[in-house]
């Protein structure tokens, strides 16, 4: 049985309504969204107005903190060590006992010392607070009167010589007796002045005893605190072993490494602001004191010294610390908050709203105020810039800001 085949017309009608149902039912519905455009996106943003203000310029350094004064103590006398009354962190007075060596050695030189002193004085018959007169040595006196009995004789003699009593041998056997006499005195009176200059040596002697003596204490040269001990009771010190380390923590000293383009914006007595890690959101205070004369030329920069008040103890030789050096005179700049600026690949820009848009701007910024920021460059004085963490704000988005424009937040 034969099939019937549509006529060429007739397929050509059926692809024709085919085509037309398949339109109808893929295209949309008069009147549906689809006819509409979808609305535009508005970014709700805060907003702050860029302000003129006097600031003080701070120059920026780093440093490290270091004790006022540090000392190594060492022993200045040989002997053992007894006694140890400080430990690590102790804070002791200026003269305070930190370590007590035996005392046996110097007792014993300072008995020998005292002795021969005392020997001296009594050949010379010194008694306690007496001066020294040659004329009361008995050696002197007795050659003194031995001259006198001689010199007596002598006058007689020669009065006799005179009268022809007596003969001439005489007369010179007592001139000589004389002579010897008065010399025998002055050999006294020359040899006691030099007994008096070894008692002056013995009493040298006792004074070195009884230094030894006080040095068997070893004392604290100034008020601090006690960084380290180095001995232990039962320890052999001998003179220069270091003892203790002690140093001074109040006021501190801030060393400071200043760039060599910024040497010229530093002098004494500027305020410095000091920040360190360990108390975060804490500042400090000190005052430059010292510069030194020259430039370290292998880093091409320069040591400045300020000095930083401790009275708590608080801070800690060896702490790195961040600084602001502050600067006589106060300029007029323009102030954003630190929130309105953002950086995108070490570029900074700001949004600045001009109606119901924002327009996009490179900014160079200078120093820190708080929590605002000096923009140098790129945005005027009243201008009012967008401040928002979303990331679909972009140059020329729609914004609402809900609110009239505020100040910066000072």
């Amino acid at each position: 049985m034969s099939r019937h085949r549509p006529s060429p017309v007739t397929q050509t009608l059926l692809l024709a309504i085919v085509a037309a149902t398949l339109a109808s039912a893929c295209s949309p519905a008069a009147g549906t969204a689809a006819d509409t455009p979808p609305p535009a996106v508005v970014i709700p943003v805060e907003t702050a107005r860029v302000v003129s203000e006097a600031v003080t310029r701070a120059v920026r350094v780093t440093g490290s903190l270091l004790a006022d004064e540090q000392a190594e103590v060492s022993a200045e006398v040989n002997g053992r060590v007894v006694s140890t009354p400080v430990e690590l962190g102790t804070r002791v007075a200026a003269g305070a006992p930190l370590v007590i060596i035996s005392r046996e050695q110097a007792s014993a030189q300072m008995a020998e010392a005292q002795a021969n002193a005392a020997q001296s004085a009594a050949a010379l018959g010194i008694v306690r607070g007496s001066t020294f007169d040659p004329e009361r040595v008995p050696d002197v006196a007795n050659a003194k009167a031995e001259w006198w009995l001689a010199d007596a004789d002598y006058t007689r003699i020669k009065s006799l010589l005179d009268q022809k009593v007596v003969s001439q041998a005489e007369y010179d056997q007592r001139r000589t007796r004389v002579e010897a006499a008065r010399q025998q005195y002055e050999a006294s009176r020359n040899a006691a002045q030099q007994r008096f200059q070894a008692l002056a040596g013995a009493n040298a002697r006792i004074a070195l005893a009884q230094k030894a003596l006080n040095d068997t204490t070893v004392r604290a040269p100034f008020a601090g605190i006690v960084a380290e001990r180095r001995v232990s009771v039962g320890d052999f010190v001998t003179t220069g072993t270091r003892v203790v380390t002690v140093v001074r923590s109040h006021p501190l000293r801030l060393a400071l490494t200043v760039p060599e383009q910024l040497v010229s914006k530093i002098s004494t007595g500027q305020p410095v602001r000091v920040t360190v890690d360990a108390y975060p959101g804490r500042t400090f205070t000190g005052t430059v004191k010292y510069i030194a004369p020259s430039l370290r030329s292998e880093q091409r920069s320069l040591t400045v010294e300020a000095i930083v008040p401790n009275p708590d103890n608080e801070l800690k030789p060896g702490f790195f610390a961040s600084a602001e050096v502050s600067q006589p005179t106060r300029e007029n700049v323009l102030l954003v908050p630190q929130a309105a600026v953002r950086t995108t690949a070490g570029t900074r820009r700001v949004f600045v709203v001009t109606g119901d848009r924002v327009e996009e701007r490179i900014v160079r910024i200078g120093q820190a105020v708080g929590d605002r920021v000096e923009i140098v460059d790129g945005v005027a004085g009243g201008d009012v810039v967008a401040i928002s963490t979303d990331a679909r704000l972009t140059d020329g988005a729609r914004v609402t800001t809900g609110a009239a424009p505020a100040p910066a937040a000072r």
